[in-house]
């Protein structure tokens, strides 16, 4: 993962301005902390609509936080442009979760990871989030590790990743 200090290489460089210059829809992952400040959700939020009402594809998973704050923004823009997968089943949700998940038009479970720690559910479920898009957009703390290591795989597969840190 690039630190502030390194130079972004040539090819980092290219990619981006590639993406600026597109004019087409693109598929944008929107991940980060359960534990926001409500004024970040809400800047969050504003960002998931604007990038919706653009005609970007929005992907993330289902969680308080963050990953709320998107749904919600999305939604509001337009749900056909929202996919929410989530780490495990629906019924494993947090209840404040589920009623907002229900409303979700393309709303993918992984009941399959019942069995697993949420930790490891969300790591996998972070990689096909990534594997589904073009860009990753992340919001975490300097101790997130499971988003920071999504955000590294994410670079590894040549994905254009913007990482905001809340501290």
């Amino acid at each position: 993962m690039n630190q502030s200090l390194d130079i972004p290489s040539l090819d980092t460089l290219t990619q981006e301005l590639a993406a600026i210059q597109q004019t087409g829809s693109r598929r944008i992952a929107l991940l980060g902390s359960r534990h926001v400040p409500i004024m970040h959700q809400q800047l969050i939020e504003m960002m998931s609509y604007a990038l919706v009402v653009g005609g970007n594809h929005i992907v993330t998973s289902g969680a308080t936080g963050t990953n709320s704050a998107v749904i919600k923004g999305a939604m509001r823009a337009d749900s056909n442009f929202l996919t929410v997968i989530l780490p495990q089943s629906l019924q494993l949700q947090p209840r404040e979760s589920k009623e907002q998940l229900q409303q979700v038009m393309h709303l993918v479970e992984n009941s399959a990871n019942d069995h697993l720690s949420l930790g490891e559910a969300s790591a996998i479920c972070n990689r096909e989030i990534t594997s589904r898009c073009q860009q990753l957009i992340c919001f975490a703390f300097h101790h997130s590790e499971t988003l920071l290591k999504t955000c590294q795989e994410a670079e590894e597969q040549r994905k254009i990743v913007t990482l905001f840190y809340f501290d």
